[in-house]
């Protein structure tokens, strides 16, 4: 199956990302495992996009513990370049274009993780910028670091030469038919400053895609990402980062209830506030975050229902985090749901809804889908719940038909209020339409 000549732009992307299984180690043939697994199995559901994370440059990374000042592989022009021990096609200068096309022609697209800004190998040796007669070390800003990866210096927009450096290395991943960019260190806050820390660098790296050739998806981390800058984010970049990185547990899904509810008046075509990767499956093949090694997802299965409803309901980006090809069958009926996906995809007006629930541990929110409504009630507390819910209150009179999009089942007809059951962490994913009969 060959690729489409168009990106889709206008739905959240659907994909798997290394990080979560594998550090900034990936190798190219565990890549390509998870790409087949996903043309056979994920494609037909709307998952496409497979992303390399961090440190595909860095010869000797061995998990999610970062060498510091380590070499990297990087060309005449200060670009990184893949490690030709993890990325054998890479060789002879051919970059990713191999693995693009392996990926492409699955009918899938490609992606890469990049940090802001330019090598400090390049800025040390202070190579020659391509199609600039400036040089690393003229554009380079030696304050503006990274505080967890040594490997790169931020990049100055004011000097001549800036944007000529982030024009090359987006000609260079046109070249190698990139689909996807995840640029990492450049939307938070930083140090607390009424800022996020690379506005101009984000701008730089907008203008460098519209002018590459190629049309490329923009991803922003790491998060979490001011509210009071959603503006410029829509203009400038296609998502970006909500929270701080999230892992499998319970109390990291709780918080985002609340940044999905800041970000929701935000959710729009080409632009998408991001709840980060959803950590399922196997984990941490090569990892240790928060001292935790490999293991399959801590999240109870009620949790990770709960997990990705709360995606699909804000219509965040879902990228799988876990290794694709040890899913187990509970898994993939999780991320292969059409009727819960359709939401995460088609949805309009998706928004949190107080006013329908009075129990502080039940959090509620809505989402048209064609001419129903879809309604995604959640169990925050410890213990099962019960809660009534007022069809008027909804919005829909004072009869409606329900069904479980979870469970593909119609639940039949209800007059001025019906009550839903959840268990611990639990909740229930019901479309309403009206019934006037």
């Amino acid at each position: 199956m060959q690729l489409s000549n168009s990106i889709p732009m206008n739905t959240p992307p659907m994909g798997w990302n290394s990080w979560d299984c594998y550090g900034a180690s990936v190798t190219e043939a565990e890549v390509k495992s998870n790409a087949d697994y996903m043309a056979r199995n994920l494609a037909s559901h709307g998952w496409r996009y497979v992303v390399v994370d961090i440190q595909w440059y860095e010869p000797a990374a061995n998990g999610s513990q970062y060498r510091k000042f380590a070499d990297l592989c990087m060309d005449a022009y200060g670009r990184l370049i893949p490690a030709e021990s993890r990325f054998p096609s890479a060789v002879d200068g051919k970059g990713f274009k191999p693995l693009a096309d392996y990926v492409h022609g699955l009918g899938l697209l490609f992606g890469i993780h990049i940090m802001r800004g330019i090598p400090r190998q390049a800025v040390h040796d202070n190579t020659p910028i391509l199609n600039s007669s400036n040089t690393a070390r003229e554009i380079a800003h030696p304050y503006s670091i990274c505080p967890w990866n040594t490997d790169m210096y931020g990049i100055q927009q004011s000097r001549p030469g800036a944007q000529a450096y982030y024009d090359s290395i987006l000609q260079l991943y046109a070249e190698w038919e990139v689909d996807f960019l995840k640029v990492d260190d450049i939307s938070f806050t930083e140090f607390g400053a009424d800022s996020y820390a690379g506005k101009a660098e984000i701008e730089m790296i907008h203008s460098a895609i519209t002018r590459c050739g190629r049309p490329i998806q923009l991803s922003l981390s790491c998060g979490p990402t001011p509210v009071e800058h959603a503006s410029h984010l829509c203009r400038h970049a296609n998502m970006w980062r909500i929270t701080a990185d999230l892992w499998d547990r319970w109390e990291d899904v709780c918080d985002v209830f609340h940044k999905c509810a800041l970000w929701a008046p935000y959710i729009g075509d080409n632009h998408w506030p991001d709840a980060d990767m959803l950590p399922l499956g196997h984990l941490s093949i090569r990892g240790s975050e928060h001292g935790v090694g490999e293991r399959y997802s801590r999240l109870t299965f009620e949790e990770q229902r709960s997990m990705i409803t709360l995606w699909c309901m804000a219509r965040s980006p879902l990228f799988f985090g876990g290794n694709l090809s040890d899913c187990d069958s509970a898994t993939l009926a999780l991320v292969t749901n059409d009727e819960v996906l359709a939401i995460n995809q088609r949805g309009s007006s998706p928004q949190p809804m107080p006013k329908l629930s009075n129990d502080p541990r039940v959090v509620v929110w809505t989402s048209k889908l064609d001419d129903k409504l879809c309604v995604a009630v959640f169990n925050l507390d410890n213990i099962p719940v019960d809660v009534e819910m007022d069809i008027q209150t909804i919005g829909l009179g004072d009869r409606c038909e329900l069904r479980d999009l979870w469970a593909h089942t119609e639940l039949g007809c209800y007059e001025n209020r019906f009550v839903v059951h959840m268990e611990t962490h639990g909740c229930r994913l019901l479309q309403l339409q009206t019934n006037n009969g």
